[in-house]
């Protein structure tokens, strides 16, 4: 692969609408690196802020006929390095392609990549209707992101992750040419699963220019159940109990640190005492939700909840989760972060809360915990000091052991967030030699010139 030049700029300039391409350093600067501030991260030549499908089209024609790398990019919100770029390459934003529509008929939405997570549930509310998939940042991240990454999100126990959600999907893959996969049927098994293989992708196989979402009615009203606990081992305990029997709307973890960081932040009166707090809902329609209620607080209660409180509330239901989804703001006010998503197992979710816990102590570094519980997916943040290069060595170490411990207990790397570029080493390790060449191969065979977000995921060729 080779950097641009000026004279073949031009030549992606004149392809391109007036003022898609920037060129200026200072402002290509800020699309370098996404919400993880990979240190690695290259400076790019351009960035193109592509406005329809036929855009990213002509960058990818474009790109392979100069052989130069293409790193796609939505919000910036992701937290893996996946959309860092590379010395020389193009960046493609899609932050520009904002346009949806709703069929409340057939209960789908056909989005472009570029609107908010929150901007589609708000456009599929407005028909009665809702799209599921919640990731704790759903107001700043895009919707073409979550489809890179396979987002998840609170509710996902229950109603899934983003994937099923995905019909259909427009690509444009390595070589320019653009495909549709799917569409705005529910059940359909024509050929390969092709969308399924676009969806976390990250970037690597093609760059999504359109999503076919499916849409299910409005959820029902939420019961809350928020209980605090004296240790992690006791509330994962009482997870265990609770998904043992249901499966809940909402069924979140925060650890201690967590806990009196969110509570600096949005003062919600949490109990700062607490070593382990969980969220939990239900919306089920009447007794049904009631009963379930009544699981909950039982397991807590089993399991030794120091305090347990059940509302049927709207408002403070609401403002219990806001509170959940404030965590990961609340700790970046303690420091610098490495946001891991690993999981496990929801047997083993024990044993890695309270190993997660065993590594911060060993190596005296702060790491708060907090997690979609129901699942099994916890997301540890580790809190350093950039300026201290032995609090950063030890973080850093911390990073990698986390993930060392999730695949010794049977689990993964990442859940929701991606591989990204910060996790990329520890993926053959999870995966093993014969996976890792399957993945190679899908990849050599869809972007052959290795040009697509070279790096992400899979090592780039040398």
């Amino acid at each position: 692969m080779t950097s641009a030049t000026s004279s073949a700029l031009d030549e992606l300039i004149a392809a391109l609408p007036d003022s898609s391409v920037i060129l200026d350093p200072d402002l290509t600067a800020s699309y370098r690196q996404d919400w993880a501030a990979d240190p690695t991260a290259g400076h790019p030549a351009a960035v193109v802020r592509a406005t329809c499908t036929e855009d990213v089209q002509a960058v990818m024609r474009w790109a392979t006929a100069h052989r130069v790398p293409v790193v796609p990019r939505g919000a910036g919100s992701g937290v893996s390095g996946g959309s860092s770029a590379v010395d020389g390459c193009i960046v493609v934003s899609t932050e520009r392609m904002r346009e949806i529509t709703i069929d409340p008929v057939a209960r789908v939405a056909v989005a472009q990549p570029g609107l908010m997570n929150v901007e589609v549930k708000k456009a599929a509310a407005a028909q009665g209707l809702w799209y599921p998939p919640d990731p704790s940042s759903f107001e700043i991240c895009s919707i073409g992101g979550n489809a890179a990454t396979n987002a998840g999100g609170l509710c996902c126990v229950k109603y899934g992750v983003t994937t099923d959600y995905v019909l259909g999907l427009r690509v444009v893959l390595a070589d320019g040419t653009a495909v549709k996969l799917g569409g705005p049927l529910i059940k359909d098994v024509a050929g390969l699963s092709l969308t399924k293989l676009f969806v976390g992708s990250e970037g690597t196989l093609g760059i999504i220019t359109e999503i076919t979402l499916r849409l299910i009615p409005a959820q029902p009203p939420a019961s809350t159940v928020v209980a605090s606990f004296d240790s992690v081992h006791a509330a994962s305990d009482a997870v265990l109990a609770i998904t043992g029997n249901m499966r809940p709307a909402m069924l979140e973890f925060m650890d201690h640190a967590s806990i009196n960081a969110v509570e600096d932040f949005v003062r919600m009166g949490l109990d700062r005492n607490a070593h382990a707090l969980l969220l939990a809902q239900s919306d089920a329609p009447g007794a049904a939700g009631a009963l379930e209620i009544e699981t909950i607080v039982s397991a807590c209660e089993r399991h030794g909840a120091t305090e347990v409180f059940a509302t049927d509330d709207q408002a403070d239901g609401e403002a219990f989760t806001a509170a959940r989804r404030a965590v990961f703001p609340a700790v970046l006010k303690l420091g610098s972060l490495l946001f891991e998503d690993v999981g496990v197992p929801m047997r083993e979710l024990p044993r890695l809360v309270t190993g997660i816990a065993d590594i911060a102590d060993d190596l005296d570094v702060q790491i708060c915990t907090v997690a979609h519980a129901g699942d099994g997916n916890t997301h540890p943040l580790i809190v350093f000091d950039p300026a201290d290069p032995d609090m950063a060595d030890r973080a850093q170490t911390a990073f990698g052991r986390v993930m060392d411990l999730a695949i010794a207990l049977g689990g993964t790397i990442t859940g929701e967030h991606g591989v990204g570029r910060l996790k990329r080493d520890w993926l053959p390790a999870q995966l093993g030699e014969d996976v890792m060449a399957l993945n190679r191969k899908v990849k050599d065979a869809l972007d052959p010139l290795g040009i697509l977000n070279p790096g992400a995921v899979i090592a780039a060729a040398q």
